[in-house]
């Protein structure tokens, strides 16, 4: 028995929540992940573990909101607790995978092509065994085309997204890095979402279960507390916020992270120093 599906039951309202949690940790991430390549290599793993943690907690938090408006009609939904959180712990890992190969060797050429890939497959990833995680008395089938469609989505945008962490630019860049990352990820979701159809063991009863938002939202609260927190620290962080080191790379190309930090030349050292000579200038007040 064919199951009717709706995915937008709240309308408009979980798609741009979603939106807008897919952006909060793609800003969040990549702001991390810039500061990384402005500091030295003690510091730098603590980075790009929070850049990790903060991309993946927004790509899994941005997935279960929009999932709080699916719903099928015939049939009411349950989630599986492990699979659900171990979704949360594979884009994590994934992402952080991927983030940690161009925090190291910079976002460009084959480092840059590895990373992207790999955390675009971990959000894929993170999607399906999400979906995975859903129970309710029937099955769920895909459309190959299409689930391979949702997948090249997701690695072109983790790559565009890692390739943008790694030039190094002020704060207004990452926010437009993290608008288009944002858009490319919920459109992954919706994406993977339309080669969806769900087949059911039989007819069922849908009254008596709890809603989607109902079962979904305790688990959020953990992610969304992260996110706050990691929001905080790029906060009170004026590196974070404004992109401009105290301390100049030595390598100053962007995508190539500093391998060696100097500290910027104060204003007396900036001065033109004084011609070295045997005798004293002879400038007059008509020279001056």
């Amino acid at each position: 028995m064919q199951g009717t599906v709706d995915g937008f039951s709240y309308g408009l309202v979980t798609p741009l929540v979603a939106y807008l949690m897919a952006c909060l940790g793609g800003a969040l991430g990549l702001r991390c992940t810039t500061r990384a390549m402005l500091v030295r290599q003690s510091w730098r793993p603590g980075w790009l573990a929070l850049g990790s943690a903060a991309i993946g907690s927004g790509i899994w938090t941005m997935h279960f909101i929009a999932m709080m408006g699916f719903k099928v009609q015939q049939a009411p939904i349950h989630y599986d607790k492990p699979i659900t959180f171990a979704s949360l712990g594979v884009a994590i890992v994934m992402v952080g995978i991927g983030i940690f190969i161009v925090g190291y060797k910079g976002a460009t050429g084959t480092a840059l092509m590895t990373g992207g890939a790999i955390t675009g497959l971990g959000v894929a990833s993170m999607h399906y065994l999400g979906m995975a995680g859903m129970r309710f008395n029937g099955k769920l089938e895909y459309n190959t085309l299409t689930v391979s469609a949702s997948v090249v989505i997701a690695v072109v945008a983790a790559t565009a997204a890692l390739w943008a962490a790694g030039q190094v630019r002020g704060f207004l860049w990452s926010v437009g890095a993290s608008l288009v990352m944002g858009l490319a990820v919920t459109g992954m979701h919706y994406t993977g979402m339309a080669a969806l159809s769900v087949h059911l063991h039989g007819a069922t009863s849908p009254t008596g279960g709890d809603s989607p938002a109902s079962l979904l939202a305790p688990m959020m609260i953990g992610p969304l507390a992260f996110l706050l927190l990691a929001g905080v620290v790029v906060m009170f962080d004026p590196l974070m916020v404004m992109g401009k080191p105290d301390w100049t790379p030595t390598e100053n190309k962007p995508g190539i992270p500093a391998r060696e930090l100097v500290p910027h030349p104060t204003r007396r050292t900036a001065l033109r120093p004084r011609r070295q000579s045997g005798h004293r200038s002879s400038r007059t007040p008509q020279n001056r």
